[in-house]
Parts: C-alpha cells; sequence; structure tokens
C-alpha cells in the first residue's frame, strides 16, 4: 500500500519527498559542474540538465525500493 505524507495537513504522494531530494542533489551537482566548466562541452544544457534530474530521480526512487 502506498503511504501518504502529511505535510502541514495535507496529504502528499511519495514521490513529491523524491523530487525534493533530488531536486537538491540536482542543484549542487549543477553549480559543481557549472564551477568547473562542464557546459562548455554539453551541447544541450537544459537537456542535460532534465535528464540529470530524472536520473537523479529515478536513483533515488530505486534505491529507497531496494
Amino acid at each position: 500500500m502506498i503511504k501518504e505524507l502529511d505535510l502541514f495537513g495535507v496529504f502528499v504522494p511519495p514521490l513529491f519527498a523524491y523530487a525534493a531530494l533530488a531536486g537538491g542533489i540536482w542543484l549542487a551537482l549543477r553549480a559543481g559542474l557549472r564551477a568547473i566548466g562542464f557546459y562548455r562541452w554539453v551541447w544541450h544544457p537544459p537537456l542535460f540538465n532534465t535528464a540529470l534530474f530524472v536520473l537523479l530521480l529515478s536513483a533515488g526512487v530505486a534505491a529507497t525500493f531496494r
């Protein structure tokens, strides 16, 4: 059974917590990649950022259910 999270009286799905955690990691990783100049080698930075977020989110969900 899927459990909801009670966030100040509002029930939200667990995916919200996973997305918030992945978003925090993504922001830190994106800042680090920008600082070292990684984005000079990326063809389409918004597409890369989206793919990176999806990978982090799916890794977090997969790690939880293992």
